[in-house]
């Protein structure tokens, strides 16, 4: 029995606010399983804890309780330097806004080459060869190493984070809105570039996002998260055509499509549910 990419067992987190609230749950006990070479979107609006989620499991925020496995490795909560570096070479995460990421001084081939830096024993030389390999994997050309950051495009950098995610050769990429920042043309473009990389280097994805719209062009299973809790799961397929959770079909009558006029009533329904 293959052993899944990510398994997510009752995982729990609470944030402490500093007011007299006291806190907020992000998690209530998630438990999600993603298989190998698979695409789980996860869906939520802000404030779901869909992002939470993702952050543990990479291993930036640590749980209260409950446990995570990539590749049947634990994540756990305190990792020495070579733990990291293992976990590196499992696991990247691509964010939604490139620019923050990327340092805007430099050239953006040094946020590739400092990852093959890390996790491989290539020389300066074989390091840039490597970079214009990946930067053509996807869709970048050779004189687009020397750029800075601002000269590139919100699509073009947002490449050359996948780009750096891929030079760890990871078997897992998680992708936290991903295309949120991106216009319609270029989100597409986006998708379909994740689509074929998937399919060439087998990768597996958990796709987080907050648009339902853009989940049937990428992902194979669906759970909709609503305050930290998951509210229903099932196949891209089924969610995307009978929804069963009011949440879910709220968040579906709001997703754009062709020919979508926003609807008040709908949006106000759905601000009404978010902060209920």
């Amino acid at each position: 029995m293959t052993t899944p990419a990510i398994t997510v067992e009752s995982l729990t987190k609470t944030f402490h606010t500093g007011h007299s609230s006291g806190a907020v749950t992000a998690l209530d006990a998630v438990t999600l399983t993603v298989e190998s070479g698979s695409c789980l979107a996860v869906v939520g609006e802000s404030g779901s804890g869909k992002t939470t989620l993702a952050r543990i499991i990479v291993g930036l925020e640590t749980s209260d309780s409950g446990t995570v496995r990539v590749a049947g490795h634990p994540v756990a909560a305190k990792a020495n330097r070579r733990e990291l570096r293992r976990r590196a070479r499992q696991i990247q995460m691509v964010f939604q806004d490139p620019q923050s990421s990327l340092n805007r001084r430099l050239p953006v081939q040094t946020a590739v080459d400092e990852v093959l830096r890390a996790h491989t024993s290539l020389d300066r030389a074989a390091r840039r060869a490597r970079c214009i390999e990946l930067f053509a994997q996807v869709g970048l050309e050779p004189h687009q190493l020397g750029a800075l950051p601002g000269e590139l495009s919100g699509g073009q950098r947002q490449r050359v984070a996948i780009a750096r995610a891929l030079a760890a050769d990871p078997a897992v990429i998680v992708l936290d809105e991903s295309v949120a920042a991106l216009d319609v043309t270029v989100q597409a473009q986006i998708l379909a570039l994740l689509t074929e990389l998937r399919q060439s280097r087998g990768l597996t994805y958990l796709f987080i996002t907050h648009d339902l719209s853009v989940v049937q062009m990428i992902a194979d299973q669906v759970v909709v998260m609503r305050r930290g809790s998951i509210v229903e799961r099932g196949s891209t397929a089924e969610v995307l055509t009978n929804p069963q959770h009011p949440y879910t079909q709220l968040l579906l009558e709001c997703a754009p499509r062709p020919g979508w006029k926003p609807q008040r009533g709908v949006i106000r329904a759905l601000r009404e549910e978010i902060t209920s």
